[in-house]
């Protein structure tokens, strides 16, 4: 019996899908390493939340600085591929993608803004 094509996963076994697995696994473990050892710092996780509430402020200016920096890193490699690829075709991908990417951070931040007040 021979499975089609979309059904074999061959995509999983890639090397570059195990490594970004690896990654993301890495920086969930890390999330939660921090999160229960600034529980045990702080007492409770009242007092954590209370605590990251408080510096949110810190946090706002970290996620602006990692957007800028991303938005940098984006507009280098837009010019690269512009240049490799000069089509509308090419044009218009980019186009949706930055606009779905500012409408993903603009919900996420607006969602943060909303629950802290």
């Amino acid at each position: 019996m021979t499975w089609p094509t979309w059904l074999r996963p061959s995509w999983l076994f890639n090397r570059r899908v195990g490594i970004a697995l690896l990654w993301a696994l890495l920086i969930f473990g890390v999330a939660v390493t921090v999160n229960v050892a600034g529980i045990h710092v702080v007492g409770s996780i009242d007092g954590w939340e209370h605590w990251l509430h408080a510096h949110s402020a810190h946090f706002l200016a970290w996620r602006l600085v990692l957007y800028a920096a991303t938005a940098y890193g984006w507009w280098w490699m837009r010019q690269r591929l512009r240049q490799r690829e000069p089509t509308a075709e090419t044009h218009q991908r980019l186009l949706r993608v930055e606009i779905a990417t500012v409408v993903t951070v603009v919900l996420l931040e607006g969602s943060q803004w909303l629950r802290n007040g």
